[in-house]
């Protein structure tokens, strides 16, 4: 085999059972997406296993997949609990028997577990003795060992492990580091805008901010909110658009974040637009994209998708951001949690807006090339197609993938 794979068809006749914990259109559901479309293109048949339907599901049907709703035990915060635990183990009994029907009736020839949080369908592919792919998105790096030890457990038992960045791979070699040791960061392919537009030259009428990601205390879009207060008060004209919807049972955040809005006085330069399929639009009419979290994130695909759409962009100085948005001329990182660096770093941007806004037209190029759908694809499917034949194909360019070599000093 010596084309790449998504163009000879090299996986006609095979298929993968994926299994996913979400249905819905954020990070890991996308990237799912990629990787679905990788066996697809390269002729293969691709099966997505989901304990619960939503806007995924026509995404994927769509893109040729087929959709079993299958009940799967999804690991949670709540799942460490007692009641939660119990909870976690009757779904898991359940899970079980459901899986393994389902791995009879489509007899995969390769297992794919997107997050960590579905671990039982490791222990079912392998029982069932079916390679399985492991895709680590997820990045706990402050965590309670023992819980992070437990939680990776099933890692060891996948044929093959790969990430989405090289600090959930540090963050890994906490609890694993032999485990860590083989595997492979593989950066997200992100689609980026069908047509690209150049930022605007002048910020008439003020500096246009834009937050996407999940209204929670996690995304940190009350930083976003304290920060244009700040600019405000500092007689700054600007406005921000808050792109996302709240997680499902914790809505009291969206509405604190309301009236936090209110008392601040920015009612009429703060625009909540819900959750959004199509984000290109928002980032088209802004100027530059904040991505303010508080905690640790594995990634940052809303920082590369503001990268992708030629807008500068100011992400919290951790981890897996540091990471996503590290290296470009355009991008910001200031300190998780500070609203005031934040409003420094904006009333910066905006002092030197001639330059920014070639340097972000300039950072699309890089970032198009080094998240390029079609690398990703590429190397997705190879990575299927070696555990299926057992072999590494001869002339595959390990460019789009990286070894993890991490030492006890970089941990």
């Amino acid at each position: 085999m010596t084309g790449f794979a998504g163009i000879d068809g090299s996986l006609a006749g095979r298929t993968v059972l994926f299994a996913q914990p979400t249905a819905e259109l954020y990070g890991s559901d996308r990237v799912l997406l990629e990787s679905v479309e990788a066996v697809l293109a390269d002729g293969g048949r691709a099966v997505v296993a989901l304990p619960l339907g939503g806007p995924l599901v026509a995404v994927l049907e769509a893109a040729g997949a087929e959709v079993e709703l299958c009940e799967t035990p999804v690991l949670s915060k709540s799942s460490l609990r007692p009641k939660g635990f119990v909870s976690f183990l009757a779904a898991t009994v359940r899970g079980h028997r459901s899986g393994n029907v389902l791995l009879a009736r489509v007899r995969p020839d390769v297992m794919y577990v997107n997050t960590v949080t579905v671990p039982l369908w490791i222990a079912l592919a392998r029982l069932a003795r079916v390679p399985v792919l492991a895709h680590i998105h997820e990045a706990e790096g402050s965590i309670a060992r023992p819980i992070a030890a437990a939680l990776n457990l099933p890692l060891r038992f996948a044929s093959r492990v790969i990430a989405n960045s090289a600090y959930s791979v540090q963050v890994l070699a906490k609890s694993y580091p032999c485990l860590a040791g083989r595997t492979l960061v593989v950066y997200n392919g992100v689609p980026g805008p069908q047509t690209s537009e150049p930022a605007r030259q002048t910020l008439e009428g003020g500096l246009r901010i834009l937050f996407v990601g999940r209204l929670s205390t996690r995304k940190g879009a009350e930083v976003a909110v304290d920060a244009l207060g700040l600019l405000t008060d500092r007689g700054v004209a600007a406005s921000l658009d808050l792109v996302g919807a709240p997680v499902p049972g914790q809505e009291r955040y969206e509405a604190d974040l309301i009236c936090r809005v209110a008392a601040l006085g920015l009612t009429d330069r703060v625009r909540m637009h819900g959750f959004q399929n199509d984000v290109w639009p928002h980032l088209q009419r802004a100027d530059v994209a904040v991505v303010p979290s508080l905690y640790d994130e594995p990634f940052g695909n809303t920082a590369v998708e503001a990268l992708l759409a030629a807008r500068p962009v100011v992400v919290s100085d951790t981890s897996g951001l540091r990471e996503a948005a590290g290296g470009y001329l355009s991008s910001r990182a200031v300190a998780p949690g500070d609203a005031s660096a934040l409003a420094a770093s904006l009333f910066d941007l905006q002092e030197h807006w001639a330059t920014v806004r070639i340097d972000a037209a300039v950072d699309a190029i890089s970032a198009n090339e080094k998240h390029s759908p079609e690398r990703y694809r590429q190397t997705i499917s190879r990575l299927v197609l070696e555990l299926i034949t057992g072999e590494s194909a001869p002339g595959f360019r390990t460019n789009a993938l990286t070894t993890a070599r991490l030492t006890t000093n970089e941990v």
